[in-house]
């Protein structure tokens, strides 16, 4: 499975929500039980795509940006499709 897939995958049955990238590239390589070493290129290619939301988030009156890992709706269809539902 591609860094790309392996990401929606996780995305469809977790909600990752991290300070910063690199606890979230920690994050989402503990779910997966590896090291994931194309982690940026992989989230470009799901934002390319339309498969994701822009991660990084500044709310409202925040003091800091959050990073998120959201799907779109064509970005749920292409998890489903990945892990068969």
């Amino acid at each position: 499975m591609d860094t790309a897939a392996l990401l929606l995958r996780i995305a469809f049955h977790r909600r990752i929500d991290e300070a910063n990238a690199d606890e979230a590239r920690d994050t989402i390589a503990r779910l997966a039980g590896h090291a994931i070493p194309d982690f940026h290129a992989a989230l470009e290619k799901c934002l390319v795509l339309g498969w994701i939301e822009d991660p990084i988030r500044l709310e409202d009156h925040a003091l800091q940006c959050h990073w998120r890992l959201i799907l779109t709706q064509a970005g749920v269809a292409q998890a489903q499709k990945i892990i068969g539902a």
